[in-house]
């Protein structure tokens, strides 16, 4: 990448004025069209001279952290934590990357506190 574009490091750079905000929540706006076009937000996490990595869906929580003490097995009262042993329980979701090009980004939005 050459700094003669805006991409790089330097002063007023678009990769140094990214890199100020990590993990923070931006907005990314593309040079593309249809649903990309509106956008990508989430919080920024990588940048570098290729791409910029946001976490755009947040995966969730374990359910029962500690294992053995959150269901029942067997005569225990609360079991050797293996009720839930190769079930989804109820998780539909494991959050989303999203890798944006630095040569697609237009601009981008963040807050100013």
């Amino acid at each position: 990448m050459s700094c003669s574009y805006g991409y790089g490091y330097g002063y007023g750079g678009l990769l140094n004025q990214l890199s100020r905000y990590i993990g923070e929540t931006v907005t990314i706006f593309t040079a593309s069209g249809g649903q990309s076009g509106s956008g990508f937000t989430g919080v920024l996490i990588a940048v570098n001279p290729y791409f910029v990595t946001l976490v755009t869906g947040k995966g969730p929580a374990p359910s029962c952290p500690l294992g053995n003490s959150c269901s029942k097995y067997g005569n225990y009262p609360y079991g050797g934590g293996y009720e839930n042993y190769g079930k989804y329980d109820g998780i539909y979701t494991t959050g989303s990357i999203t890798n944006i090009p630095i040569y697609m980004i237009v601009s981008f939005s963040h807050n100013t506190l």
